[in-house]
């Protein structure tokens, strides 16, 4: 059987697709070297027969046996927290990590998946966001390093797509939420839970007006899925078209939850988008995906987890 490869495949998303595609008895090899992953979200897929780990920096050059047929590239520290701690990893992750990876696959004749990301549409001031945007990034600011490493990982994908006939595809991935989010990795929906559950104040930033869609995990999973295995190369959007201000978020949250915290402002971070919202008109007409799990199903779900 032909390898999956899954680079971070011990994160959040990647550590979820993993486990979809051992249920679909797929062979899959796991790549990651733990910077922001965890060995807790895939030592219950260590004993299967069709799983694979190697502790491996992308950004370092490493050769892979035997024949893969897909490479999913999902390695890149994701979260604000993260990635402001790490920005040197973050940028070799979106260029050199990127290109290692696009090499395996030129010489396996491998597809190859990029998960690219909304940031790269900034503080957008188109409204939803199409693929056809071409965004509204600060190059220089807190959040230029994983902004500006996912746009460079999307033109070198391009590119060998065009000079070496690689069969590319491009993810833009909008937030995702769900079960093995870090909950110190600064993600609104992790902190607002941890926040909720313990009974403290929970911080909103401005006035709470600025907007998010949240897509829970496993629709974002199925996503990826459906566009490895078409025949579109994207970048297609990949997100919930629903449309929640981080206060309705926080009160949400706080009902699920049944918790005493109050709700209290800070100033808001620099280069905060103020308005996400993809449009997924590509995704539902070359995909037939959209997503299933509504907001309030996901909370209980992801808060369960915590809970936990």
């Amino acid at each position: 059987m032909a390898k999956i490869i899954v680079a971070g495949g011990a994160g959040f998303i990647g550590s979820h697709l993993c486990d979809f595609l051992i249920e679909k008895r797929e062979k899959v090899l796991c790549i990651d070297n733990f910077i922001t992953g965890s060995k807790k979200n895939i030592e219950h897929l260590l004993k299967n027969e069709n799983f694979s780990f190697l502790e491996q920096n992308i950004s370092e050059k490493f050769n892979v046996e035997g024949e893969i047929k897909q490479i999913y590239n999902l390695a890149s520290p994701a979260s604000p927290v993260d990635y402001q701690e790490k920005p040197l990893e973050t940028l070799e992750a979106g260029s050199l990590g990127v290109k290692n990876l696009l090499e395996i696959a030129k010489e396996k004749k491998a597809v190859y998946l990029f998960a690219s990301t909304s940031e790269i549409y900034g503080n957008p001031l188109e409204h939803p966001q199409k693929e056809s945007y071409w965004g509204n990034v600060n190059s220089v600011g807190p959040r230029s390093c994983y902004d500006e490493a996912k746009r460079f990982g999307e033109a070198l994908c391009v590119s060998y797509r065009k000079v070496h006939k690689t069969d590319v595809k491009i993810a833009r991935i909008f937030n995702t939420y769900g079960p093995r989010l870090a909950k110190d990795d600064g993600r609104v929906v992790s902190n607002f839970i941890i926040q909720a559950l313990e009974n403290k104040p929970i911080t909103v930033y401005g006035k709470g007006n600025q907007t998010r869609s949240f897509c829970y995990v496993s629709d974002m999973v199925t996503g990826l899925f459906a566009l490895m295995n078409s025949q579109e190369k994207g970048p297609v959007n990949l997100g919930n078209p629903q449309e929640t201000t981080i206060l309705e978020l926080a009160e949400k949250i706080i009902s699920i939850t049944k918790s005493s915290s109050k709700i209290i402002y800070n100033d808001l971070p620099v280069d905060d988008p103020e308005r996400r919202l993809p449009d997924i008109s590509l995704a539902k007409k070359t995909l037939n995906w959209q997503p299933n799990i509504g907001l309030e199903e996901g909370l209980r779900k992801t808060s369960s987890y915590f809970n936990k």
